[in-house]
């Protein structure tokens, strides 16, 4: 008997031909270390050992100190489905599905919220969360609730479409690009905002732009959604948001500060046609 590169033992007189022949070889080979195939080389590796921990939130593991505000690229992730639970024999890790039922009929522990530590977040990034199932997006809600002292946050591609449930009292630089949001008024409460970003989305009117009217607001990106393409766009936009200073990439212009004025009877030419 030989030892591999992966630890394992194998059979140095029957090295593998080929893959069929290799998996007919190991049909009936027990080993304890959870032994997953490799078809590229043909050889046996063991899975890494952080693998038993892929569906536990990082608050549930032992001796783990870290804390939500040191987290760069967090993951909002749902736990395995009734039919694909399992436990992996020599380890003290179960994957459990009650992850959902136990958010929502006891809640969390003081122990896991002091441990997520959103509160203390002052730079988030949660975009790409693929947000597919229901309990990921109560709990993305959840945790952008507790994100009062967030300054730089990033969501973008997520599919979002309503977070007028949310308020980010510090938050100077938000990221909303491709999302799914169609209206002005389904923003979270932005006070401080002083750079937002929305290009990509479906807004098709400018209806609540006015609500960041008392904010800092210095830039603010629109472009590649309908509303850019309505009559007077960029005047319109400047004359609500007096303190904007750059929209859609674009710097204030001169003939951005005027509103143009509506046609007049005096001033409409007319043909008539004979």
């Amino acid at each position: 008997m030989s030892e591999s590169s992966s630890g394992v033992n194998t059979q140095s007189s029957s090295l593998p031909k080929s893959h069929s022949s290799q998996c007919s070889e190991l049909a009936g080979t027990f080993t304890p270390l959870s032994v997953e195939r490799s078809p590229d080389s043909g050889l046996l590796a063991t899975p890494l050992p952080s693998s038993r921990f892929q569906f536990v939130s990082w608050h549930r593991l032992e001796h783990c100190d870290v804390t939500g505000d040191q987290l760069t690229c967090p993951r909002v992730r749902e736990g395995p489905s009734d039919e694909e639970l399992f436990e992996r024999v020599g380890h003290e890790v179960c994957v459990e599905r009650g992850t959902r039922r136990r958010r929502q009929g006891e809640g969390q522990s003081w122990e896991e919220r002091l441990q997520e530590n959103w509160e203390n977040c002052v730079e988030l990034n949660l975009s790409y969360q693929d947000l597919g199932d229901p309990y990921q997006k109560e709990n993305f809600i959840r945790i952008l609730r507790r994100l009062i002292r967030v300054e730089k946050l990033q969501l973008v591609d997520n599919s979002l479409t309503d977070l007028s449930s949310v308020r980010l009292p510090r938050c100077q630089i938000l990221n909303l690009h491709r999302n799914h949001l169609v209206c002005l008024r389904l923003l979270p409460k932005l006070p401080a905002v002083e750079h937002l970003c929305l290009s990509d989305n479906a807004i098709s009117s400018l209806s609540g732009l006015g609500a960041l009217g008392n904010s800092p607001l210095r830039s603010l990106n629109l472009s590649r959604n309908p509303v850019t393409f309505s009559p007077d766009y960029r005047a319109r936009v400047f004359s609500c948001l007096p303190k904007l200073e750059v929209l859609d990439g674009i710097h204030k212009l001169p003939e951005d500060c005027v509103p143009s004025q509506p046609q007049t009877s005096e001033s409409t030419s007319m043909c008539n046609i004979l």
